[in-house]
């Protein structure tokens, strides 16, 4: 069996990025946000310590189980061992604001940056282990789609987008739907993602400035909304082999939505002529995915409503509300009564059937 950690993160090593500094020298700087010295970046900060929205305490965002190897690739590649993980799909954290930038080509500078440096210094480090995802500047379509096939090349797995484009167009938004269509050509699957703090606007966790009541609400909401544009919106029966991702909100709320979304689609489907598919076929014929992490109490439940070909596990590591150490073990616990099968496509199957893996 083959494991999966279908959503870990790198920390960037910004100063790897020499290119970008002769490109936009002082492209980079620090500023206060809540008493905290944080990134500036295209003159916002990056992750904002205070107001609504606000991000990580920078102070406690790594796990310090995973401290050292969140800092040491060599030290991650031993985590993994002790874990059993064979291969992590790694994603960014700064890098996440990107889609934030005013200047579209100054984004895909710093896509260009971020893309180079985890391919090849990340990645290249342990390729047969090691996966990287994309990002791209999606403010800029074409931009986007040029990037996305050039990431491709150079051994992305997946590309990273937020769960909507700003503040008025979601992502079922006409404008994006050649960078769909692109992303279904190559075969390169999207990964919906998002974090507090990012200046990416969040559908709900705007409302707070607790970043306990932020975190808790960000990221099943934003998924929510995702889905919502994606399915109800007709892009993924416009582009029915392109393979979706919705990450890090937990799983217990999918039965619950996708049978809401399937009410809407059953009685008001006046409304929704883009809309073609029941949401359970989406994930019946491999084209969404949601991770589940360690601690997931309803995962049973997700299985015997919903099937178990949706399901992806993810360990978050290194970030600290990740339960490294001892999340493959705990999965194996939760999925025993399930059999050997059940196990083997949670932990790593399906993962690769979603990431188009060997």
């Amino acid at each position: 069996m083959t494991v999966v950690d279908a959503d870990a993160h790198v920390n960037e090593d910004v100063l790897a990025w020499s290119e970008l500094d002769a490109q936009h020298p002082g492209w980079l700087t620090a500023g206060q946000s809540g008493g905290r010295w944080v990134a500036q970046i295209d003159d916002k900060l990056y992750p904002t310590q205070d107001g609504r929205g606000c991000g990580v305490p920078i102070a406690t965002a790594i796990s310090p189980a995973a401290a050292a190897g969140a800092a040491d690739l060599d030290q991650r590649l031993r985590d993994m061992d002790a874990e059993g993980i064979d291969v992590q799909v790694l994603y960014g954290g700064l890098i996440i604001g990107l889609t934030s930038y005013d200047d579209a080509g100054f984004a895909l500078d710093v896509a260009r940056a971020y893309n180079d440096w985890l391919l090849t210094k990340v990645c290249g480090h342990a390729p047969d282990r090691l996966k990287g995802v994309a990002v791209v500047p999606l403010q800029d379509v074409q931009r986007s789609i040029t990037e996305a096939a050039r990431a491709q090349r150079a051994g992305a797995v997946a590309v990273t987008i937020p769960p909507v484009l700003d503040e008025t167009r979601n992502l079922d938004d006409p404008a994006l739907l050649p960078f769909f269509e692109a992303c279904e050509a190559l075969d390169l699957a999207i990964a919906v993602h998002s974090a507090p703090g990012m200046n990416v606007p969040l559908p709900a966790a705007e409302r707070f400035s607790n970043y306990a009541q932020i975190h808790c609400l960000s990221f099943p909401v934003d998924q929510m909304v995702a889905f919502t544009a994606l399915a109800m919106g007709g892009v993924l029966d416009r582009y029915e082999r392109l393979r979706v991702a919705f990450l890090e909100s937990g799983t217990g709320w999918v039965p619950y939505f996708v049978h809401r979304v399937h009410e809407h689609f059953e009685k008001r489907s006046e409304l929704l002529p883009d809309m073609r598919s029941d949401p359970r076929d989406l994930l019946e014929r491999g084209q969404c995915y949601f991770s589940f992490e360690a601690e997931e109490p309803l995962l049973d439940v997700c299985v015997d409503r919903l099937g178990d070909g949706w399901l992806v596990y993810a360990s978050d590591y290194p970030h600290w509300d990740s339960d490294f150490p001892g999340t493959v073990d705990e999965v194996r616990r939760l999925t025993a009564g399930m059999g050997d099968a059940v196990t083997a496509k949670l932990l790593g199957d399906n993962a690769k059937r979603l990431y188009g893996l060997q």
